[in-house]
């Protein structure tokens, strides 16, 4: 993955020497005023952007954004607890608000932990053992309230596709006029330095 940013900013980088050869200060200015406008424009989005997904990042860590897992009796065993099971337990849960199978947005089985959650379309979530039935726990989840800020969607579709994701593409066009910006004064100097070297080739005596 690295290989392949690094190809792509040495090929994008190339690309700009190019079409900019011999224009190092337009280039930098316009640069520098795509840079600053762009900047702006996403302001709003990429701050959202950011503050989700570093919630994100910890939400195995922070049991506010995502409930803990719980560990049941029996691990990596076929669950003695049938579907049918599952929802006769989040009904007798005041807090998950379900009343019929609807009401349920996932049943995540766990083999490894010995459990499974049940989650309703409340953002409630519901730990239960595979082998006893016993309710281990009960406890809002907000990670997926904040994905849903994350890209846009919570908001409205077209906040998803007309804000968010033209911000995405606009970060990526900072990240490579950035880039520009910082190689500029290296590249001017490597072309300096081959054009000297060249002259002192040319000149007499060599």
């Amino acid at each position: 993955m690295v290989l392949e940013v690094t190809s792509l900013a040495a090929i994008s980088l190339r690309m700009l020497e190019f079409l900019f050869e011999g224009k190092e200060m337009n280039a930098k200015r316009l640069f520098r005023k795509i840079h600053y406008w762009l900047s702006l424009a996403v302001f709003l989005p990429t701050g959202v952007i950011f503050i989700t997904g570093t919630l994100l990042m910890l939400k195995k860590d922070i049991s506010w954004i995502q409930p803990e897992t719980q560990p049941g009796i029996t691990r990596d065993v076929v669950p003695a607890v049938s579907n049918v099971d599952f929802l006769a337990l989040a009904k007798e849960q005041p807090k998950m608000n379900i009343k019929t199978w609807a009401d349920i947005d996932r049943v995540d089985i766990r083999p490894s932990k010995g459990i499974a959650k049940i989650q309703s379309k409340t953002s409630w979530e519901l730990q239960v053992d595979t082998e006893t039935g016993q309710v281990l726990q009960t406890a809002y989840r907000r990670s997926g309230i904040i994905e849903a800020i994350h890209d846009g969607s919570f908001f409205s579709k077209e906040m998803k596709y007309f804000v968010f994701l033209p911000t995405s593409i606009l970060l990526a066009v900072m990240w490579l006029t950035g880039i520009y910006l910082f190689l500029l004064p290296r590249i001017a100097k490597k072309r300096k330095s081959r054009a000297l070297m060249k002259r002192t080739a040319q000149s007499p005596g060599h």
